[in-house]
């Protein structure tokens, strides 16, 4: 993945893995991005920073909500750490992009409290199932 991101030329500073909500993280007991976005920081040779993006309030699972559902779910659900990321070019990680509702309303928190530019990564891209073929 490491190759990947360094192919795509993101100028970037400090990878952020979206956060999960306190009761999802006690639930799970792990933010699955996380596990890969440390390691991917380190081998991009950029700082992890995952404290620079918090989930400000709870939201139900995206899975089975349509596209104004999702968005609605995640408007205004992420708030970032101004000491973190003001100045800062950030690449964001999430791990399935569906809408990419989670990833607008992070960048529109990480671009609101000072981040210079917000770049986005997954780990998958999840496809409708009229597109299977395509695969």
């Amino acid at each position: 993945m490491a190759g990947f991101v360094h192919s795509l030329g993101f100028p970037v500073e400090l990878l952020i893995p979206v956060p999960l909500g306190k009761k999802r993280l006690r639930e799970r007991g792990y933010n699955q991005v996380a596990l890969v976005a440390r390691p991917l920081a380190y081998e991009l040779g950029i700082r992890y920073a995952p404290h620079g993006l918090r989930k400000s309030r709870e939201t139900r699972s995206q899975v089975g909500l349509k596209i104004a559902q999702r968005r609605e779910n995640v408007s205004k659900a992420y708030q970032a750490n101004t000491a973190i990321v003001n100045g800062q070019s950030v690449l964001l990680m999430d791990d399935v992009a569906t809408t990419g509702s989670t990833l607008q309303s992070g960048a529109e928190a990480l671009l609101a409290a000072g981040a210079k530019d917000v770049y986005a990564l997954t780990i998958a891209r999840a496809l409708s199932h009229h597109d299977l073929n395509r695969v």
